[in-house]
């Protein structure tokens, strides 16, 4: 196997081992960029010089005998999460240029575990949309066929974890965005519970939904990398003062006997893809032959999840992205003759058409008169959401659902807002009722696209749903490797 074919707890054995140094993991993953971003634009840029120093510096802390489950792997870092004296773009033009003066929080985490902080990825601007074609600063394709997309907004960080252009990556997930890309790019993908990560350092679109979340090639790797990101933070007030459990113990007897999995009903709506809904039963069949209980369970507000998700989202968005004025960094318009003119004019010029779509969107359920009507009655029905999750937990212990509607479209297939929005159809429920939530993959279209299967378990239960992950991914077996 080549280096850069590695995950996470490989790589990190080798390397206690003194098999391989930091420096070489590092260094055939930088000539893995070299020879295939080029056709996956996977990353915006890759800091090929720091990533070489903190390896050697990895290195030089095992020589002095420190170890670690991540000193000295490589991980590459979505572009909206700080790393100090990166660029941190959220690729977008409104920020082009920018260079973080501060590690957010997960980073420091990687970095105090010894974890490299390599490229950055492309994404959706600010993390709005589901196909990575939104991106102001390049376009990145999927690496299982380049005419095809990756799936948005983590859409970079997916397509170099499933071309190996990456150990692994992290990547943030809104309303599906590491659980979609990851479905379509065939690597794992995971949303951990609202509030089990740090958001701290994390450029905010939708402050009651984002989550960071490992984007890795197997179910051991996520929760090896998930386990180092946890943990209470005094500067997110959002964060429940929750244990942090062992993930990776969880994963290290997978068998599915006692696990009582969950199939919604209302996720095989019409219109899904024939291939989803029967690898979602394939699934489903392997688990249940193998030990586990598997019953049908119904979500019955599923169908106003979407409706909640795109008035909470905009709103939220509108208020975070107001910071971006022209006034206190990123770019300004040279056309502004005043106060007014420098606002209008540089948001028109910095934004794109999906984050402008979402900011009027969001300005207009805020505004008075409309507040009541459309904010407050999301939030109403997001309770609704979430109590349908909470009495399925009560009898299952994770559920087993789509993670998309089909698999990856063709570059420029998409073009109406609402048929892109929709592709997250499966993934918002797990997002507005704030759950943990995985996308697994589970074999190969006719075409010859990845297709995933998604995990969900109740709110800080990350423990059942690395279970049931785990438990069906060696029922499913090897994965095969795209072709760049």
């Amino acid at each position: 196997m080549n280096l850069w074919e590695l995950g996470v707890v490989d790589a990190a054995e080798l390397l206690s081992k003194r098999e391989v140094s930091s420096e070489e993991l590092t260094k055939a993953v930088i000539g893995r960029v070299r020879d295939c971003d080029g056709k996956t634009g996977a990353y915006l840029t890759f800091d090929e010089e720091g990533a070489l120093a903190a390896a050697r510096d990895a290195d030089a802390r095992r020589a002095a005998g420190e170890d670690g489950p991540l000193l000295g792997v490589p991980v590459a870092i979505k572009d909206l999460i700080n790393v100090k004296g990166q660029p941190c773009t959220c690729a977008s033009k409104i920020l082009k240029g920018y260079v973080s003066p501060y590690d957010a929080t997960v980073t420091e985490r990687l970095k105090t575990a010894g974890a490299v902080c390599a490229g950055r990825t492309n994404m959706d601007e600010f993390a709005m949309g589901s196909s990575c074609e939104n991106s102001a600063l390049g376009e990145t394709r999927n690496p299982w066929n380049l005419e095809f997309v990756p799936g948005g907004s983590s859409g970079g960080s997916a397509a170099a974890v499933g071309g190996d252009l990456a150990i692994a990556a992290l990547g943030t997930d809104t309303g599906g965005s590491i659980r979609q890309p990851a479905a379509f790019c065939g690597c794992v993908g995971v949303k951990p519970s609202y509030g089990r990560v740090s958001r701290f350092g994390v450029t905010a679109f939708a402050s009651s939904l984002d989550q960071v979340g490992p984007m890795t090639k197997t179910v051991r790797d996520s929760a090896r990398l998930l386990g180092a990101l946890c943990g209470a933070d005094g500067r997110d007030g959002t964060m429940p003062p929750e244990p942090v459990p062992d993930f990776e113990a969880a994963t290290s007897n997978p068998s599915p006997k006692g696990l009582k999995i969950g199939v919604p009903r209302e996720y095989f709506m019409e219109g899904t893809s024939p291939e989803i809904v029967e690898s979602v039963k394939k699934a489903a069949d392997e688990m249940a032959r193998a030990g586990a209980e598997v019953e049908e369970v119904s979500l019955p507000h599923t169908d106003y999840a979407m409706a909640v998700y795109y008035v909470i989202a905009p709103a939220e968005a509108s208020a975070n992205l107001s910071r971006f004025d022209g006034v206190r960094y990123g770019y300004r318009s040279p056309r502004s003759e005043d106060v007014f003119t420098l606002y209008t004019r540089t948001r028109a010029e910095g934004f794109g058409q999906e984050v402008k779509r979402r900011i009027i969107m969001g300005t207009y359920v805020l505004s008075s008169g409309h507040y009541d009507a459309y904010y407050g009655r999301a939030q109403k029905v997001r309770t609704l959401v979430r109590r349908d999750f909470e009495k399925a937990f009560a009898k299952v212990d994770a559920l087993l659902a789509p993670v998309t509607p089909s698999p990856a479209f063709k570059l420029k297939a998409v073009l109406e807002p609402l048929q892109m929005h929709l592709s997250d159809i499966f993934t918002v429920p797990a997002s507005v009722a704030g759950v943990c939530a995985m996308s697994v993959p589970c074999g190969l279209s006719a075409g010859g696209l990845p297709l995933g299967v998604q995990f969900i378990s109740a709110a800080f239960a990350e423990e059942k749903m690395f279970r049931a992950a785990a438990a069906y991914e060696a029922l499913r077996g090897p994965m095969p490797k795209p072709r760049l």
